[in-house]
């Protein structure tokens, strides 16, 4: 390689001394006019930025010193000997760009803020602050529960009578040498607004469900509650609800309509209507709004009641629906219920349920998760241990276990009937229990087939009697209306399948009428569970023929727990109880206790 000669060499040198020399004298300049300032901050400001911000204004003081560098150096090309004037000026206009491009990474940093994509905001999310420390949460406590005076001072034993004589069972893993009490009067809400008391204005006393799971829920825990259809569950969870969208404090911008605070999902759409209309009781002397989703009907106008929704009523199948289509925001709920959990697991929902749950903030977010069910199955449990914190359990009635057991309050009577009789049979006890005043008795006929319910409820129609019907083949419009017409006692008699079985909650229905056996017992419980509802007394006949004797042990079983009599006509068929096959694995299948630990096989040398 060539040397170079030595008069350019000293050229290099020189301009590189310029350039030096003009990027020393223009910093000195700024320094002096300024003498705290770096980058337009304050020493005393850069301390309170954050470390995104710092290192921001850091990459745009570098980019400064750059462009004046590269202005020195295209200033050097055209004058190696470095006028002071025409470098300033060329580093300048550098400095000046470089401002830009300072100004612009900030403001786009002060945007990224707004978005909440900002690193720091990133973390405030995640309840971590920018140093790594906790931060308090953007969603509202729902710890705001105080005891009252009154209840507090009761003797311990009245509490003890109470819970005993109600047969509740509290199971609290996070139980204290003071437990919370049961509220055992509407007295001990301490509430003054009359909005909250008018849903009780028909009860003296709280149900058993209500008494206890409120304190539980006032207090922001989550609660499983095992109790029989018909408890009262809706206001038991619907209470809390209204107090906790109250207690936001970010309530004014949902009001907006943003997003919802709330979501109760249910199995069936007669439900799901139900729950909202004791919801939108309550909510709206509160001033909040309530959505119902469900299927079998347009999308349109629940995409509009969706934007202005602060608690969401719906069906799995419809709410997941409209989650897939953007509609439906969860991202604020802070109050999750599940009711019928063991219904909506038993119907195939499970998969849907779990992407509701995913598309909610976590528990560790504030999440307050509820689950009410009248079994407490395996997979019930399974799917509480996945998505609830230290939940406690409140079992009411006779059954802690949550073992299927029908109302003890229903007297069961089954009578063994010619399958050819059955219509004849089912006309005469009508006439026997819709006679003289009790004429306009609601009665509810249960069949198993869609055709077989039409055939029926045109032959009870051609016998002169009010009748309406509700089964799958209907619209939903049609369901609804006849649904209506028999709460109002316009029509007293209903004829429904199955898919009526879990969604009618109508305190007045005095019999259930069995006119066919269900495919399972645990369908004919939820049909009888109709009546006696709210604490009443209730009656059921079922008409049992020779083609159902494969479920006569497990009715035997049911009856027997109940104290009910068993006509000797239903042992013949015998007491053997079926066992429950798997859909796919067949009737070897066993469903084990996977949060079990596993055991060690041994096997002798």
């Amino acid at each position: 390689m060539p040397k170079r000669p030595i008069e350019e060499a000293d050229a290099t040198a020189d301009s590189t001394v310029a350039k030096d020399v003009a990027l020393s004298k223009l910093k000195r300049r700024k320094t002096k006019d300024n003498p705290s300032a770096q980058n337009g901050v304050s020493d005393e400001a850069k301390k309170k930025l954050s470390k995104e911000e710092r290192r921001v204004l850091s990459k745009a003081k570098k980019t400064k010193e750059n462009g004046i560098a590269a202005a020195v150096e295209g200033t050097e090309t055209k004058d190696v000997d470095g006028s002071d004037a025409s470098s300033e000026k060329a580093a300048a206009k550098a400095a000046r760009k470089a401002e830009k491009a300072r100004l612009k990474a900030l403001e786009k940093s002060d945007s990224a803020k707004k978005n909440g994509t900002h690193p720091k905001f990133v973390e405030k999310a995640n309840g971590v602050s920018a140093n790594g420390g906790d931060i308090q949460k953007a969603t509202p406590s729902h710890s705001n529960y105080t005891e009252d005076p009154a209840l507090t001072t009761l003797p311990q034993s009245d509490i003890d009578t109470f819970l005993s004589s109600n047969f509740i069972a509290i199971d609290d893993p996070k139980s204290t040498s003071k437990p919370l009490r049961p509220i055992t009067d509407f007295a001990y809400l301490r509430t003054t607004s009359s909005a909250e008391r008018a849903p009780f204005a028909s009860f003296k006393t709280p149900t058993p469900i209500q008494a206890a799971a409120w304190p539980f829920l006032f207090s922001g825990r989550d609660v499983i509650g095992v109790a029989e259809t018909g408890s009262g569950k809706t206001l038991a969870f619907g209470i809390p609800c209204i107090r906790y969208i109250n207690s936001c404090p970010s309530l004014q911008k949902f009001r907006d309509g943003s997003k919802a605070r709330a979501v109760i999902v249910s199995p069936t759409r007669e439900l799901a209507v139900q729950i909202h209309e004791q919801i939108v009781q309550l909510a709206t002397p509160a001033g909040l709004q309530a959505a119902c989703v469900y299927g079998g009907v347009p999308k349109d106008p629940q995409r509009l009641a969706l934007k202005a929704a602060h608690i969401v009523v719906a069906t799995p199948g419809r709410l997941n629906d409209l989650i897939n289509e953007g509609v439906a925001d969860l991202s604020g709920v802070g109050y999750l219920v599940l009711d019928e959990a063991d219904r909506m697991l038993d119907k195939g929902f499970e998969e849907e349920i779990r992407k509701i749950i995913s598309t909610t903030p976590s528990t560790e977010k504030g999440r307050q998760t509820l689950m009410f069910t009248a079994t407490w199955p395996q997979s019930v449990r399974e799917l509480a241990a996945t998505f609830m914190t230290q939940p406690v359990k409140i079992a009411i009635g006779d059954n802690p276990t949550g073992e299927l057991r029908a109302n003890t309050r229903i007297v069961q009577r089954v009578e063994v009937v010619d399958p050819r009789g059955k219509e004849s049979r089912l006309l005469q006890l009508i006439k026997q229990y819709q006679s003289g005043k009790a004429k306009d008795d609601r009665i509810l006929v249960f069949c198993l087939y869609k055709k077989e319910a039409t055939r029926v409820e045109g032959f009870l129609r051609t016998q002169g009697l009010r009748v309406a019907g509700i089964h799958g083949d209907l619209s939903q419009h049609q369901r609804q209306t006849s649904l209506d017409a028999f709460k109002s006692g316009k029509v007293p008699l209903l004829v429904a399948t199955d898919v009526a079985a879990r969604g009618l909650d109508i305190p007045a229905v005095k019999l259930v009428l069995n006119v066919t056996f269900p495919l399972t017992v645990e369908d004919y419980v939820h049909r009888i569970g109709r009546t006696g509802r709210a604490g009443k007394e209730g009656l059921a006949v079922t008409l049992f023929t020779e083609h159902d004797k494969a479920q006569s042990g497990a009715l035997i079983n049911v009856l027997k727990a109940a104290n009910q009599p068993v006509p000797d006509e239903l042992l013949r068929f015998g007491t053997t109880v079926k066992k429950k096959g798997h859909d796919a694995y067949g009737a070897f299948y066993k469903d084990a206790d996977s949060t079990k630990a596993a055991t060690k096989i041994k096997f002798d040398d």
